[in-house]
């Protein structure tokens, strides 16, 4: 099987072209060739398929296997991969996803993708729809953020949760450096008042117009970016006043550019694609 390891500011996927490599498990295939000792290394795999409704389509598998809705910087590869191996040459590209059909304009550089900007559409915040379970977090502690107690910590955390397609949860720190990531990450994640699970934010704000991020991904841990998150970042910036509507989120692997307009209530979010390389993969270990 032929596939191209991409990655948006650090948050790296395998590619497979779908359009001429059908594969039977994605789901099984996704955890194999994930694992950075045994495989290719990645935070999940990513099909681009043919669409019956946009240019191309897009399924997302997590390193444990799960199929997520959408991914935010993936969604960025797969348009600069669809462009640049000739699979669309449309510019704008739909990408069918989890979420819907999205529209992505792509800025090129020596007739290559270079970065894109795509229309993530609304953002979701009716907790059922996200989906939160209201009967298992405390009542709101203002009108957006909602108190939640975790096993082990002796103070309740404030969160906000915001859906992009893909439910997020948002908690504004002093020092996104000190929080214990890699301990808090995986109790949130797996909170019973999430039922599809979370991805979980830490956020400071340095400014109105400037944050900085950490990140826990549903389904693959830690990671340098998240996409559809910086996209919820900034939704629950201005929800609860800290930020303006277009600010430009620092997170371990790069920057991302975000805006939410009020014309449309869509959250644009804009930031480079890289293909690292190619190589075929003969099937690894079970």
């Amino acid at each position: 099987m032929h596939f191209t390891k991409m990655h948006g500011i650090g948050n790296d996927y395998v590619y497979v072209d779908g359009f001429s490599q059908p594969l039977e498990n994605p789901a099984a295939l996704a955890v194999r060739i994930s694992d950075r000792h045994k495989g290719v290394g990645a935070d999940g795999l990513i099909l681009i398929l043919p669409s019956q409704k946009a240019d191309v389509r897009m399924r997302m598998f997590n390193a444990d296997g799960s199929e997520a809705e959408m991914c935010g910087n993936g969604v960025r590869c797969l348009a600069k991969y669809a462009f640049d191996h000739g699979l669309s040459r449309a510019n704008p590209m739909s990408v069918e996803t989890g979420r819907g059909v999205l529209k992505l304009d792509l800025n090129l550089r020596d007739g290559k993708v270079e970065s894109v900007r795509v229309n993530m559409g609304p953002p979701i915040l009716d907790l059922p729809e996200i989906p939160v379970d209201r009967e298992k977090i405390s009542a709101a502690t203002s009108e957006h953020e909602h108190r939640l107690k975790l096993p082990g910590l002796a103070e309740p955390m404030d969160w906000v949760f915001v859906s992009m397609g893909n439910p997020h949860a948002i908690c504004f720190v002093e020092d996104v450096a000190a929080v214990e990531v890699e301990r808090l990450g995986p109790a949130i994640e797996r909170h019973a008042a999430f039922p599809r699970r979370m991805n979980v934010h830490w956020v400071r704000v340095q400014s109105s117009g400037e944050l900085t991020m950490r990140t826990w991904e549903r389904g693959s841990g830690i990671t340098l970016a998240c996409g559809t998150g910086a996209c919820a970042v900034c939704v629950a910036g201005v929800l609860t006043g800290r930020c303006q509507r277009e600010v430009l989120a620092h997170l371990p692997g790069g920057d991302l550019s975000l805006q939410w307009r009020q014309s449309d209530n869509c959250v644009y979010m804009t930031g480079p694609a890289t293909e690292v390389f190619s190589g075929q993969w003969n099937g690894g270990e079970n």
